[in-house]
């Protein structure tokens, strides 16, 4: 399973933006605290719309409980990585942990020391410092989902019906 990692996020818009994603795509959240904002704000709700009941997520008071608690495949999205997220083969017989971090700072840089063969950066002009987070996570899930063949994921559109555009 593909699991979105939120290391001390600041910013609820973001973080109910990326619940939308986890649940659209899939994918488990895990939330490490502290969090920036309460999980009963009206922001993160907003960007979550109704998909913030049906995301499976986790909230963890830090770092060291959630690695004690999971165990698969990390990777580590920062500026600082030196390789782009398709450039790595993600397993398909074990959990993927995309890890993301704080809107302002990052993931610690003594974690990504300790992981630096695990680092990615998503490729883009060298004058632009960073994306959205919410963005990013897209981008690097749909990577990872697609070179895995998009388990579970539907490819015909099932609201309107397959053949909405014929009728």
């Amino acid at each position: 399973m593909l699991n979105i990692v939120l290391y001390e996020p600041e910013i609820p818009q973001n973080t109910g933006n990326i619940m939308r994603t986890c649940m659209a795509f899939g994918c488990r959240l895990h939330l490490i605290g502290p969090l920036g904002f309460s999980l009963d704000e009206k922001h993160l709700r907003r960007a979550g719309m109704d998909y913030i009941r049906s995301t499976d997520y986790t909230l963890f008071t830090d770092w060291e409980e959630f690695i004690s608690r999971n165990s698969g495949e990390f990777y580590y999205v920062t500026r600082y990585g030196k390789r782009s997220p398709d450039s790595f083969t993600y397993p398909d017989d074990q959990d993927i942990y995309l890890v993301f971090g704080r809107e302002s700072t990052g993931i610690p840089k003594e974690i990504l020391k300790q992981n630096t063969d695990r680092c990615m950066r998503i490729p883009m002009k060298a004058e632009a410092r960073s994306l959205n987070l919410s963005n990013c996570v897209a981008l690097c899930a749909f990577t990872v989902l697609s070179q895995l063949g998009f388990p579970g994921l539907s490819l015909t559109e099932q609201i309107k019906g397959e053949d909405y555009l014929d009728r």
